[in-house]
């Protein structure tokens, strides 16, 4: 199960690895269909026409895509009417889905490891910096490996 987990892991990251620089791009202010609409010289009417609907509708859509209420069903139509594809998805914010579980599984490991040091010194059994980093690499390898739930807590 763990190498199919794995496996599963690196196909996504090679499937996203072209979207890895969405994080550059910046929505513009007024949304991308009125943006793009009037980059292209198009009005609401015409784009309304269309979608088979009114200026007004139109409106709404540009209003309801600023607000981030518009549906994702909308934003195909529109597309569709401008001749545009339509792409949406999720992308690690830093780097690759497999950096993102390492950074999990390695505060998760620190978490665990350095609450349990702290019993352990209050007993006078605390452990050094050096053994301390090796025990929390090790941790953090062995939750990778295993993908606990607990990752995302």
């Amino acid at each position: 199960m763990r190498n199919k987990r794995k496996l599963l892991i690196e196909q996504l990251d090679q499937k996203l690895k072209p979207f890895q620089k969405t994080e550059m791009v910046l929505i513009p202010d007024k949304g991308w269909i009125h943006t793009i609409r009037t980059a292209l010289n198009m009005t609401m009417n015409q784009l309304g026409n269309k979608l088979k609907t009114t200026r007004q509708a139109v409106k709404r859509l540009e209003d309801n895509e600023v607000k981030g209420s518009i549906t994702i069903k909308s934003l195909k139509e529109v597309g569709e009417a401008m001749d545009l594809k339509f792409v949406y998805g999720f992308v690690p914010k830093n780097g690759s889905f497999n950096d993102l579980i390492n950074i999990k599984a390695e505060k998760l490991a620190q978490k665990i490891v350095l609450r349990t040091n702290q019993n352990m010194k209050l007993e006078g059994q605390g452990i050094g910096d050096e053994k301390l980093n090796e025990t929390i690499k090790d941790l953090a390898s062995e939750i990778k490996r295993d993908m606990r739930k607990s990752l995302w807590d």
